[in-house]
């Protein structure tokens, strides 16, 4: 079945490449009076990339037989390190136009639903949405650098319909004072590695109180705020229509791993009690373990340290940098020979300050499911050796 789906994907794909042109650009005696722009949402799918749905801008001329979707979200993951651009945010996104046709086979394929809002816009209007898309589809102008947050497939589509509306549009106010951090999760529930993931990159920036249009970022979000909202000009609802076109059906969710973050930091903090249990009783220290834990919250580290460079804003400051960042690697070496020597080492008094400031912090930032368990089991183990500092421990 799979086979047959790609297969189907690539006939669509090849049949826009072909078709994308002649649809589009032969319309130019397009009449605005029989013009209809529709807003479409379509719902979330169990892919990564489609977590959090996808929103496009429907042109249909019956008289015409124009019938496209506009779609800000192409991008291709064949291209050179596609997965760092992303995470560093400079990764480029493009304008795609295909026939509305197409555009509804991919997602009854895929088994997402695609909801419609007829716009209520006049005929002039229309004509300067229609000729703002074609100055998009120019070479020149059809990527644009991609955020997750700021400038998306959405915002995009969103603000290419309000700027040709004269005066402007009104929302109702909504009452949601929330954070991205708390959007993307009511989204990502049944995805638990996906969500650990985007709460390791997103730093504090993440748990700011949105705006309104803020969290327009989200497909769902727009289409709720389109739907109450009216024209300043004339105080007409904005929305004329609104239908779901396709229904989808339910989504298999395929479980990432055996177990969740969670699961993992507990039973790394089982791990490190009965480490440092063995260690107390025997009066021996089991160094290597000590050096495992130092390298992989090195590794996990120099990941968040990397976000600096990135340019998305809300992952230059990130708080669990205190407990994982790249210092450590540069300690294995001394740790090892001095627990073999059994000398004192005063670099376990600095990591238990680093963990104690890290919990602090988590009064400001929402920090990844189960980091607050690995805290506690870098701890013990720190705590044990600060024991050790002061000979509160005779170990050999």
């Amino acid at each position: 079945m799979k086979q047959v789906i790609s297969i189907l994907k690539a006939f669509i794909l090849a049949m826009i490449v072909l078709n994308v042109t002649l649809s589009y650009g032969q319309n130019k005696g397009l009449s605005p009076d029989s013009l209809e722009v529709s807003l479409l949402t379509c719902s979330p799918r169990q892919q990564i990339y489609s977590l959090y749905g996808h929103t496009a801008i429907r042109l249909r001329d019956v008289r015409t037989g124009l019938d496209v979707a506009v779609n800000y979200g192409v991008f291709s993951f064949d291209k050179p390190l596609f997965v760092p651009r992303f995470v560093f945010g400079i990764a480029d996104y493009e304008i795609g136009v295909i026939p509305f046709r197409y555009f509804i086979i991919e997602y009854r394929l895929s088994g997402g639903s695609v909801t419609q809002q007829v716009l209520n816009l006049k005929p002039d209007e229309k004509l300067v949405l229609f000729d703002a898309i074609q100055v998009n589809m120019l070479p020149e102008n059809k990527s644009y650098r991609y955020n997750f947050f700021y400038d998306n497939c959405t915002t995009r589509a969103r603000d290419m319909i309000t700027r040709c509306i004269r005066g402007g549009i009104a929302y109702m106010p909504d009452s949601g004072d929330t954070s991205y951090r708390k959007i993307i999760h009511g989204k990502n529930e049944e995805h638990r590695w996906a969500r650990f993931g985007n709460d390791l990159l997103l730093g504090i920036g993440a748990d700011m109180s949105t705006t309104q249009e803020q969290r327009q970022f989200l497909p769902e979000n727009l289409m709720h705020d389109f739907g109450k909202a009216i024209r300043n000009d004339n105080r007409e609802p904005l929305v004329d229509t609104t239908m779901v076109i396709l229904e989808g059906r339910a989504q298999v969710v395929e479980r990432e791993f055996l177990l969740t973050p969670m699961q993992c930091a507990l039973l790394l903090l089982a791990i490190t009690v009965i480490v440092t249990t063995i260690e107390v009783i025997k009066k021996k220290n089991l160094r290597y373990f000590d050096a495992f834990l130092m390298f992989f919250t090195s590794i996990v580290g120099t990941v968040i340290f990397s976000m600096i460079f990135s340019q998305h804003p809300t992952v230059k400051v990130n708080l669990q940098i205190l407990l994982f960042n790249p210092l450590p690697f540069f300690f294995i070496r001394r740790l090892l020979k001095r627990q073999k020597s059994n000398d004192r080492d005063c670099q376990y008094m600095i990591w238990t300050t680093l963990i104690c400031l890290f919990f602090i912090g988590g009064l400001f930032q929402s920090y990844a499911e189960g980091v607050y368990v690995l805290a506690l089991s870098l701890l013990i183990r720190n705590i044990k050796g600060v024991l050790l500092y002061y000979n509160k421990l005779p170990f050999r």
